[in-house]
């Protein structure tokens, strides 16, 4: 969905990941796209009729993962480890990493280190047939909602440092639209499926309220 932000030239901090041509999922972003155009998000996150629900948590799952790769792309010369020693949303939230192998107990990283190991982390369960299967008929694991619950809520950590660390690069960078209209799809998306405990989300709580708001307003 690069073209529908406009940052298709923009550089990516990781390679792209794309949707097998021919694959289910590859039509149900394509029916994402179409829904996108319309402009009204809330109807593009609802799961369409008839539709499986872990294909299309999948498909977006994908989708968000490039969005965020293109958006970090753009501040990576300013989240540095001088300037962002930590990864926080603000001085009132600092998140550790652990992964379980190379990390193996919460581990306290720079912004820049914490994105990357994310992103990586991020990148291997979406190339995991096991956990992200692309193959038609074949079917997603039995904690696959566990699984993607803990993907959305640790890409929601990246969104919430661009918003409190670097938003006034993105408005330098006269990008600030892309950012805005990303965050809002995904926040109505997990709001939709209840994705991310609201306790997670409340780096952001003043905007997803606005979200919200305007969103009823319609």
């Amino acid at each position: 969905m690069s073209a529908f932000f406009g940052l298709g030239k923009t550089r990516t901090f990781k390679p792209r990941k794309d949707v097998p041509e021919g694959t289910k999922q590859y039509q149900l972003r394509k029916y994402a796209e179409a829904t996108l155009g319309s402009g009204n998000l809330r109807l593009a996150v609802r799961l369409p009729e008839g539709e499986d629900l872990n294909e299309w948590l999948a498909v977006h799952a994908v989708d968000f993962f490039n969005h965020l790769n293109m958006l970090y792309g753009t501040v990576t010369e300013f989240c540095t480890a001088q300037e962002c020693p930590i990864m926080s949303a603000g001085p009132r939230y600092e998140y550790l990493w652990e992964d379980g192998v190379r990390y193996k107990k919460a581990t306290k990283l720079p912004a820049p280190e914490y994105v990357d190991a994310l992103m990586n982390w991020a990148q291997g369960l979406l190339d995991n047939e096991e956990l992200f299967p692309s193959e038609m008929g074949k079917p997603f694991p039995k904690n696959f909602r566990e699984t993607i619950g803990r993907l959305f809520r640790r890409l929601f950590r990246v969104y919430a440092h661009l918003y409190s660390n670097h938003f006034d690069h993105i408005c330098a960078l006269g990008i600030e639209a892309h950012l805005n209209t990303s965050y809002r799809h995904f926040f109505l998306f997990v709001n939709e499926f209840d994705l991310v405990d609201k306790r997670e989300l409340a780096p952001l709580d003043e905007l997803n309220e606005a979200i919200l708001a305007e969103d009823k307003g319609r």
